[in-house]
């Protein structure tokens, strides 16, 4: 074998052996894509004591906790597996019962203070003149949009958003966006039904 011949395959061998070397960079995670629909809403049978427009793309559905009462109902949505739960409870004219109303929804919103970074509360008021104070939630929460409303005499309701996933909230931030706007399109169009029997 020459010289040249020598140079050639060294040459050949040099090339196959840097050519071989693969630099390996892993896959970033990847997300759900998440198809919103648009807005579109529909009135809430006049069959409870309040009413107000709800997605078109969400189910009504009976409480299904376990201190289920009649007026509860939760509004949920298949395609992003959230939930409106929203409870009811009459007032009765009771101070005392409307402060225990509201303690008891502080609690529950400071139970997740844990993994809260945040909790704004504002104060709204619906283009129907209802009164309603919002908790709304940073962090990786189980609800992530609170509110309540009364009139401080009859009727006291409170909504919370819930998703039933283990996606970040950060990632979930465009259908919580959503939600938030579904949300809102209850509070003002929210009415206390005074023809509504109770038993």
């Amino acid at each position: 074998m020459n010289k040249r011949s020598v140079i050639y395959l060294f040459l050949v061998i040099l090339i196959a052996l840097t050519g071989c070397e693969t630099n390996y960079l892993p896959k970033p995670k990847g997300y759900n894509r998440l198809d919103l629909p648009d807005h579109s809403y529909q009135n809430l049978p006049d069959t409870l004591p309040y009413t107000f427009e709800f997605s078109k793309h969400a189910k009504l559905l009976s409480d299904t906790s376990w201190i289920s009462e009649k007026d509860w109902v939760e509004i949920y949505y298949p395609n992003l597996r959230a939930n409106i739960h929203i409870t009811y409870k009459r007032v009765n004219n009771d101070t005392a019962l409307l402060k225990e109303y509201f303690s008891d929804s502080y609690t529950l919103t400071s139970k997740h203070q844990i993994k809260a970074y945040a909790i704004d509360d504002i104060i709204m008021t619906s283009p129907f003149g209802k009164t309603f104070s919002i908790a709304e939630l940073d962090g990786q929460v189980p609800s992530q949009f609170q509110f309540v409303c009364t009139d401080s005499v009859r009727h006291f309701l409170r909504g919370a958003l819930y998703f039933d996933t283990k996606i970040n909230n950060d990632s979930l931030r465009p259908a919580i966006d959503y939600m938030k706007i579904d949300v809102l399109q209850m509070m003002n169009t929210l009415q206390w039904n005074e023809d509504y029997k109770f038993q």
